[in-house]
């Protein structure tokens, strides 16, 4: 198959496909209009913040900051602004300088400095929750009326942030497949070592995936501020696991490589609907996670597991103790 074609978008889009035909035979409240229109503002979010991470987890790192970076967006887009639209802009931009400098942060840490991926994230999670605790106090602010059109509105009876979702995810997968410094990208969080005895940036390359993913944070947080009319401060913390959970999914190795960052936007899909129609069925809310760690295992499972050495080794093994037994002579 073509590039376009992945192994990861087929399989993504099969299971995306499977899912609603299931969901409408058994729950079919789940794919109701007035679900959809619910489901997918969410969805198109997940999205753009997993297109983030997978920026990251293709150059062999994981970022945990999403949660304090779509956190602090959200506070400072609502409170900010505070209800007044004209301030909205400057709030906006706010935000962005925060996700930047996070970005540039663990960047620096992780690219330069070479701290582990996971520590520097974390650490740098906890300095913006801090700064969302320290902003907000924990409590909600209600967004502006255009912030709430912007994010949550509609345009030919579909939700604009799934416009922006598309938009985002074809501008992303443009730069990184078909520009000569995104396939120079993938080249460098596939074999590093071999890039570095070319003479091949890396530091640069992994300073700039922190510091992109970051912007597609910004991006989704802006959006959910607009899509909830009151957020609350923590916003984020539902962003975490099914962000990389919808990398894994849409087929990118948690080593690092090439991905298909089409297939990350579907799997989000996947897993928004996959949740809702938990929902339906019944699952408790609290059990979503549940449900968005099994799609993470099952993902693991199918990229990461060679099956075919496993089964070989499986038939080997009984091949040989059905064997004929040797009696020893003596």
């Amino acid at each position: 198959m073509g590039r376009s074609l992945s192994r990861g978008l087929v399989t993504v889009t099969t299971a995306t496909v499977l899912l609603f035909i299931v969901s409408t035979m058994f729950a079919s409240s789940s794919v109701s209009k007035g679900a959809l229109l619910g489901m997918l503002p969410f969805a198109a979010v997940l999205a753009i913040v997993a297109l983030g991470q997978t920026l990251v987890i293709q150059q062999g790192g994981i970022d945990l900051s999403v949660v304090g970076t779509v956190s602090i967006v959200v506070v400072i887009t609502t409170r900010q602004a505070a209800g007044d639209d004209s301030k909205l802009l400057a709030a906006v931009a706010l935000a962005l300088a925060v996700a930047a400098a996070a970005g540039i942060v663990n960047g620096l840490l992780i690219g330069r400095l070479g701290l582990n991926a996971i520590v520097a994230t974390l650490g740098t999670d906890t300095l913006l929750m801090s700064g969302v605790f320290a902003i907000s106090g924990g409590i909600p602010r209600t967004t502006t009326d255009l912030m709430a059109e912007i994010g949550g509105g509609l345009t030919f009876g579909i939700p604009n942030s799934v416009y922006f979702a598309v938009v985002i995810t074809a501008i992303t997968t443009t730069v990184v497949k078909q520009t000569q410094a995104g396939r120079r990208f993938e080249a460098v969080g596939a074999n590093p070592m071999a890039m570095f005895t070319t003479g091949m940036p890396i530091q640069r390359h992994r300073v700039g995936a922190y510091f992109w993913a970051q912007i597609h944070y910004w991006l989704g947080g802006v959006l959910l501020a607009g899509i909830v009319t009151e957020p609350t401060a923590f916003q984020g913390r539902a962003y975490l696991l099914p962000s990389v959970a919808a990398v894994v999914l849409g087929g990118t190795s948690l080593l690092g490589g090439k991905g298909n960052l089409v297939a990350t936007a579907v799997a989000a899909l996947f897993l928004t609907q996959l949740v809702q129609f938990a929902l339906a069925l019944g699952v408790g809310f609290a059990s979503r996670t549940l449900v968005q760690a099994a799609a993470l295992t099952v993902g693991i499972a199918l990229y990461t597991i060679d099956w075919r050495s496993v089964l070989g080794r499986l038939r080997r093994s009984t091949s040989d103790d059905s064997g004929p037994s040797r009696i020893p002579v003596g």
